[in-house]
């Protein structure tokens, strides 16, 4: 029976059925079956309603989508140009850490290369950047920044989880900054090797522009600083950064109205998280189901007649996530998947936040592995080049991120160092 609701899942999405109908549809068919009122699926419902972290999620899309307006995104190339730009390899340093800092603020990973491409990928090309290497590095550089507050898919996956979002946070942090480092060191190699210009530092260009961005650079130090003080809640540290941010976009750089720009950008904003808490809430009472059916324990015993190891474990948990990835936005991911595999990892002894870093580091690199991850398409029409090309351009990178994601895997404590100074 189990199987059978799987495959209707996936046929009926397949064929073009909304994914939060495919869901609800296999959840009350199951609980049919189950002899199970469909008043579950409400109660489930009910109860996210009341969830009041859950309020933290369109209050930080709303403020991401604010900064995607106007010219954020030109002062933050600026300001990371002057400061990187000296190296070798310095542009696709910016690029890199330009895109992992938008991706962080805005919290999806397809408005980075929407915003970002047209900025940068001519800017790569005009410094005799290859292009395959170009439209490598701006495909996977949407999905690196998944990790650094106010990242959304952390406080879903810790609304999903239960695990802490305050630890989920700092625990993202050595994790994301190697997931940035692995192709800003390539970026430096294959400059060197193609003797690229590197214009000369100048403190009069840094200091320009960081007076140009220095309104927009403090928000995840601000973000950070606000929950870890305690004296700010996530949702209340939301809502003050929607403020900040209308501030900044309305009154100080005047690229906004809070008339028609605001009303319409709210709109944009709220079909995203409106999409996203659709399917949390038929998500929700699919779990409903799976725990009435005791499907994590019966897929735990199966596991457990052919992995015997946590290594064997995270290595097919691994394999399995990078091909979730490939088929589920991270959000659609962290609601259906989540619920299954936490109580699959407390059994192998593998702790709550190592388990949402390695999660989000899956699906980061998920998005970016063919044959049909999302950053692919987003990228071959945003710069109107073939999906193969693609493939082979994302290769290098993949590589490197893999290498990036066994050694976040298989070290745990450099997920857990800096959650545990909060214990301490």
């Amino acid at each position: 029976m189990i199987l059978a609701l799987v495959l209707l899942l996936i046929v009926l999405v397949i064929l073009g059925l909304p994914l939060f109908l495919g869901i609800l549809a296999a959840a009350m068919l199951g609980l049919h079956m189950s002899g199970v009122d469909f008043a579950a699926i409400p109660i489930e419902i009910y109860r996210l309603a009341n969830a009041p972290v859950l309020l933290a999620i369109p209050l930080f899309t709303f403020a991401g989508y604010l900064l995607s307006e106007g010219g954020t995104s030109a002062r933050l190339v600026r300001f990371s140009k002057s400061v990187f730009g000296w190296m070798p390899g310095g542009l696709g340093v910016v690029a890199l850490i330009t895109c992992a800092f938008f991706t962080a603020i805005t919290g999806a990973t397809g408005i980075t290369i929407i915003a970002l491409g047209g900025l940068l990928f001519p800017a790569l090309i005009s410094e005799k950047y290859s292009e395959r290497f170009s439209l490598g590095l701006m495909t996977t550089s949407g999905s690196i920044g998944l990790h650094f507050p106010p990242s959304l898919p952390i406080i879903l996956y810790g609304f999903v989880s239960g695990a802490s979002i305050e630890k989920l946070f700092m625990g993202g942090i050595i994790p994301g900054l190697l997931m940035v480092a692995g192709p800003c060191l390539f970026s430096i190699y294959m400059g060197k090797k193609w003797q690229l210009e590197r214009p000369p530092f100048s403190f009069h260009e840094f200091f320009s522009a960081l007076r140009a961005a220095a309104w927009e650079l403090p928000i995840p130090f601000l973000i950070i600083a606000g929950i870890y003080s305690g004296f700010s809640t996530a949702t209340e540290t939301a809502a003050l950064a929607v403020v900040y941010v209308i501030v900044i976009k309305v009154f100080v750089f005047r690229e906004l109205t809070l008339g028609k720009d605001l009303s319409r950008i709210m709109t944009e904003s709220m079909k995203m998280v409106g999409g996203i808490l659709i399917i949390l809430g038929a998500a929700l009472g699919f779990t409903n189901y799976l725990v009435d059916a005791f499907i994590p324990m019966k897929i735990l015993d199966f596991m457990e007649g052919m992995v015997e190891t946590r290594i064997g474990f995270l290595l097919i948990l691994n394999v399995f996530l990078i091909l979730v990835g490939c088929m589920m936005d991270i959000f659609s991911a962290i609601l259906v998947v989540v619920p299954l595999i936490v109580p699959l990892a407390a059994r192998f002894g593998i702790d709550p936040v190592h388990l949402g870093i390695v999660f989000l580091a899956n699906l980061g690199i998920g998005y970016n592995t063919p044959p049909v991850g999302l950053n692919l398409f987003i990228a071959s029409s945003r710069f109107d080049r073939p999906i193969v090309e693609l493939y082979k351009a994302t290769l290098p990178f993949l590589l490197l991120l893999l290498i990036t994601l066994l050694l976040i895997t298989f070290w745990p404590a450099l997920s857990l160092f800096l959650p545990g100074l909060l214990d301490s």
